[in-house]
């Protein structure tokens, strides 16, 4: 790497002074003390993949990081489940160990090409026991670094700032792609797309003033495993995977030398290419290789999915999450109106018992008027709780409903949903939420609602799953985990269930009957009791969900019983209304704003 150093680079590494002067660490400290700095530190050229040190490690020096990135890892896992943080051009690393004294905490990895400077232990306590002032400075960079990680642990998001493209075979249109990544990462910000016949000969300081100058940088890659490629693995914080979905399952050649490291150093992301129409099974028969287990996939089956794409990559990526509550869910059919009237995205849906068969239909991307239709034939028309059984484990049989979810979802699977879906259900072998994101979306659906005593729970591998609002009735957490933006909460569960006007304790005796029901009160009949009982374990978590959001939006349903499926026409009308007002009222800081491009 030494005689790969361009002149301009020689230049800064004989002040290195001044670079030092633009960073947080040292800027506004004596020109001279920096100077020393400057003359005790040592230049170092860390190739990709190279580890800088491991856990365990004597912290012996302080390392800033002139160009390229670091990926600090945790000591005790593998890929992306143990990955901490990055740490960019311009930013420092290991000085918490040359305070404390203790051991490294962490690995630390060289996500592409990196050109550090190293202080050394001995030099460092040195000089800045000269210079006292210096230690002041680092020690309020570790609070609030301290503090950032925090907040970064709440939030979750991750946006990237440059990305490779990888087309699987020589027969995907990765440059089409590519052009149109770049259009709509243009509407956030400055953006570059570099190609091979640009970049081929140009050294790690090039890239880093590329990407220094911009917002956002897309490489685009080769099929083969060459030295172009190689290099573009090396410079992404995501690499795109870019497949024919009706092509043959194949490994992308240039993953090879990065599946080597024993840690995944950036995410890796499925995108396949359709020819208009989505082809079913696709993403399933992608996924189901070694090589892509487990990693987020996106469908495009025109330029119109792209935006879509560029704001989940970004950290921009709006998630909608819809509450349980029977008959009150219809609710969220006006505010998904009222959301799409607006012009705010939704990217990604999840939800439980019937915001998980709704956000199933916004999910496949149905109109307003085919959500209407379908949900009115489905709950309002067809009475899918009237098929009663002799109370062994349930009230109704449950078929109605699996006949109807059948019906309406075919075998789509989960995967094949055109945005990414997850439905929650409560598992009560384990007596833990389960959050469903891939399998027959029927299926997941069917569990989902199995209200505990009147819909037959759903068995699966000799587990019992019921209703997903009996454990987590609104989320938040699950589309939190995902990191891809903000929040929108719609919980329609929140207001009184039911009331009576009755003053009882048993019920009458057989021939006491019919005078009991002739009685003109308000009582609770056992559907409701179940309903709600089944609801009640999870208020605590519904609670905390709602302060996670984004935006919370919390119609008034009070006058809508939750198995008043006739109440329609009027739960949607008050999810529309509610939602119109707190939309055209949201905060100009609000971060849904940021969702938008610049130009709207």
């Amino acid at each position: 790497m030494e005689g790969d150093i361009p002149e301009e680079t020689a230049i800064r590494r004989s002040d290195l002074s001044v670079v030092l002067n633009e960073l947080p660490l040292f800027n506004g400290l004596d020109y001279a003390f920096l100077r020393e700095i400057s003359l005790a530190s040592q230049w170092l050229s860390l190739p990709g993949g190279a580890t800088l040190f491991c856990a365990g490690d004597p912290s012996d020096a302080l390392y800033v990081v002139l160009s390229g990135c670091l990926g600090v890892f945790a000591p005790a896992e593998r890929r992306n489940r143990g990955f901490i943080g990055r740490v960019a051009a311009g930013d420092t690393v290991g000085e918490m160990g040359l305070i404390s004294g203790r051991p490294r905490n962490a690995h630390v990895v060289a996500l592409r090409d990196t050109e550090l400077a190293r202080l050394s232990s001995e030099e460092f306590n040195r000089l800045f026991r000269q210079h006292p002032e210096g230690m002041l400075r680092i020690a309020r960079l570790t609070v609030d670094r301290l503090e950032l990680s925090q907040s970064r642990a709440r939030t979750r998001a991750h946006g990237a700032r440059t990305f490779t493209i990888l087309p699987q075979s020589v027969e995907v249109d990765a440059g089409g792609f590519a052009t149109e990544l770049v259009k709509a990462l243009s509407t956030f910000g400055r953006t570059e797309l570099v190609w091979d016949v640009r970049a081929g000969s140009h050294t790690s300081h090039w890239f880093h003033r590329i990407e220094s100058a911009n917002d956002y940088v897309v490489y685009v890659g080769e099929a083969n495993s060459g030295r172009w490629s190689s290099l573009c693995v090396r410079q992404a914080d995501a690499l795109l995977l870019l497949a024919r979905a009706d092509g043959e399952a194949g490994s992308w050649a240039p993953l090879a030398r990065l599946q080597e490291s024993p840690m995944a150093r950036q995410r890796a992301e499925l995108i396949l290419l359709h020819d208009r129409a989505l082809v079913r099974g696709a993403a399933a028969r992608w996924l189901g290789m070694n090589d892509l287990a487990g990693i987020t996939h996106h469908h495009v089956t025109s330029k119109l999915d792209v935006p879509r794409i560029a704001r989940m990559l970004t950290g921009r990526g709006v998630g909608l999450v819809l509450s349980g509550g029977g008959a009150r869910g219809f609710a969220h059919i006006g505010i998904v109106k009222a959301l799409r009237e607006a012009g705010v995205p939704i990217d990604l849906v999840g939800g439980t018992s019937m915001g998980a068969i709704l956000g199933a239909g916004v999910a496949e991307c149905w109109s307003i008027e085919e959500l209407t239709e379908r949900f009115r034939e489905s709950f309002v028309d067809a009475k899918p709780l009237r098929d009663y059984t002799l109370p062994f484990v349930s009230l109704v049989s449950g078929r109605k409903v699996t006949r109807l979810l059948q019906r309406a979802f075919g075998d789509l699977t989960i995967e094949d949903l055109p945005l990414d879906f997850f439905c929650v259900s409560s598992n009560l072998t384990t007596g833990h939420s389960e959050v469903h994101r891939r399998g027959e979306l029927w299926r997941w659906l069917r569990a989902s609602v199995a209200i505990p005593g009147v819909l037959p729970p759903v068995v699966h591998k000799g587990e019992i799953l019921v209703d997903g609002g009996t454990m987590n009735n609104l989320p938040v957490d699950a589309m939190r985990e995902l990191g891809r933006g903000p929040v929108i909460g719609c919980d329609v569960g929140a207001d009184r269930a039911f009331t009576t006007d009755s003053d009882e304790v048993d019920v009458p005796l057989p021939w006491q009957l019919m005078r009991w029901m002739r009685e003109k009160k308000h009582r609770p009949n056992i559907f409701q009791i179940l309903w709600r009982a089944g609801m009640v374990n999870s208020n605590a978590m519904t609670v905390a969900h709602r302060e996670k959001t984004d935006l919370l939006l919390q119609p008034p349903l009070a006058q809508i019983d939750m198995l008043n499926w006739s109440g329609f026409e009027r739960a949607i009308a008050a999810g529309y209304e509610y939602a119109v007002h707190r939309l055209e009222n949201l905060p100009l800081d609000s971060p849904l704003l940021s969702s938008r491009s610049r130009e709207e």
